[in-house]
């Protein structure tokens, strides 16, 4: 079921063919607190003059995910990853949280709580 999983679908970790390009181009330079694995490209191989790097999800594939000092260096706004930059967690940091958009959970800006009780009282356009 696993290789099924793997086979067809994306969003449950990686695809064959990001297993298959990770197992044979991937060196693996870390790991996070939530069990993603980062890898660059060991043979140099670059889009736009820059060595590939991918992160291999450990579990459901979601952007956010990835904590901040590893999305910098993902995106190449820094060169060392946060093991070789001696990253250390402050105390305001916050622990990581699941997307909550669609859920009660979800952020809603000053005033969204009113906004459709002013609406219900009026009805579509319709021309006359």
């Amino acid at each position: 079921m696993q290789f099924l999983r793997m086979l067809f679908t994306w969003w449950h970790s990686q695809t064959l063919g990001t297993a298959l390009t990770t197992w044979r181009h991937g060196e693996l330079v870390g790991m996070d607190e939530q069990g993603n694995r980062y890898y660059r490209d060991k043979n140099g191989k670059s889009i736009n003059g820059k060595t590939r790097r991918w992160v291999v999800y450990n579990g459901d594939v979601e952007a956010t995910r990835v904590p901040p000092e590893w999305h910098g260096w993902l995106h190449y706004t820094v060169d060392e990853t946060p093991d070789e930059a001696g990253f250390e967690k402050k105390d305001w940091h916050q622990p990581h949280r699941a997307n909550q958009t669609g859920t009660p959970n979800a952020h809603r800006p000053a005033g969204q709580e009113d906004a459709a009780s002013h609406r219900a009282g009026y009805g579509s356009w319709s021309p006359e």
